[in-house]
């Protein structure tokens, strides 16, 4: 059996970046012949204090933890046969720990799924992105002896640094991710959206258009966030959903349009699309702003909608509201881009090849 440490931020389930990276391929590769120990740095308790706006000495703690943790890491790595680091691994500009790493005999697997490179902090850690270098990504690229890059423009950063460049596309798993039957002819409309605190700024994008889409159908829609915080405007009246693994399905399944606006900047190009996946796995017709991978993910009126002036958005959300057929046609065709492309299935041998081609095994 050959063994993976995995350095992450987050303990398992915690984060969706971590869940649909990779955790849910772990079962698969212990029954092809890896081990995994999980080295996170962010605890449960820390989650809150983390993520919110003041609280200096409690995130001082937390770093001193999380440095300990690292040094346990370095002294054990020569026990694993592989090193499998989530963005970095740690939250300071520095590179020391990957450095020590490299020193060690263990192959290193880089993986990330934004644009880590540009400087985007939290709401709750914006007075701290004096502490982050976002151009240490660079150099910890070029330590790694394998990427695994969310997207096509992600790879191609990657690729000014490293020549093994592995695209591997955020995956849903579709057993899980399963359409429930939809009442074609319910009254209400629902157009939904998830996402967490960090990723709500892309929400309020739209809040324009979804006023005169209110104003133009009244009680016919509503609209519903699913998130780990709510959001609560004056301009309209939103249902908030607190995100909970146990309901994540079920709580996605109420929404009959989803959307992912998002603003064309370098950090949005990174995006690897998760939210439009997680819609049309569950046969949500869906809108998309045409940014980055969304426009390969998207063939407009085909599969979903790309939608970038608010005149867009307003005319393909009302087709989608006033015809059901549109729908569940464009919700069918959603999905089948998802198992064919993006779901754990289509992706798992490419997945697992890589860690055998740097385990020789």
């Amino acid at each position: 059996m050959k063994k993976i440490l995995f350095i992450v931020p987050h303990r398992i389930a915690r984060s969706p970046g971590q869940r649909f990276r990779f955790e849910q391929y772990l079962t698969f590769l212990e029954e092809n012949g890896f081990l995994f120990t999980y080295s996170f740095i962010i605890s449960e308790k820390d989650d809150n204090v983390f993520y919110s706006k003041g609280k200096l000495l409690n995130k001082f703690w937390i770093l001193l933890k999380s440095i300990f943790t690292r040094i346990k890491d370095i002294r054990r790595a020569n026990d694993f046969d592989l090193i499998f680091i989530y963005r970095e691994a740690l939250m300071l500009g520095s590179t020391f720990f990957e450095k020590r790493l490299k020193k060690k005999h263990p192959k290193i697997v880089l993986d990330f799924d934004d644009a880590i490179w540009l400087n985007d902090v939290s709401d709750g850690n914006k007075y701290l992105a004096w502490l982050k270098n976002p151009s240490k990504t660079a150099r910890i690229i070029k330590l790694s002896d394998m990427i695994f890059a969310g997207n096509n423009y992600l790879a191609n950063y990657a690729f000014q640094f490293n020549n093994n460049v592995k695209t591997i596309p955020t995956t849903l798993n579709t057993n899980v991710f399963k359409p429930e039957i939809k009442d074609t002819k319910k009254n209400r409309i629902c157009i939904g959206w998830t996402g967490t605190s960090t990723t709500l700024k892309h929400f309020k994008l739209l809040i324009s258009c979804l006023v005169k889409i209110k104003n133009k159908y009244g009680d016919k829609v509503y609209f519903k966030i699913i998130s780990d915080v709510p959001y609560i405007t004056e301009e309209i009246e939103i249902i908030n959903c607190k995100w909970q693994l146990k309901t994540e399905v079920q709580d996605l399944s109420e929404i009959d349009i989803g959307i992912m606006p998002l603003p064309d900047d370098e950090w949005a190009k990174g995006k690897c699309g998760f939210k439009g996946l997680q819609y049309m796995s569950l046969e949500i017709p869906t809108i998309m702003s045409p940014v980055g991978v969304n426009s390969e993910i998207i063939q407009d009126g085909v599969n979903g909608f790309l939608a970038n002036k608010e005149e867009e958005w307003i005319n393909k959300l009302s087709l989608l509201i006033e015809s059901p057929i549109l729908r569940e046609q464009l919700g069918k065709k959603g999905r089948e881009t998802v198992v064919a492309k993006y779901s754990f299935d289509s992706q798992k041998q490419f997945y697992l090849s890589y860690f055998k081609e740097l385990t020789n095994s």
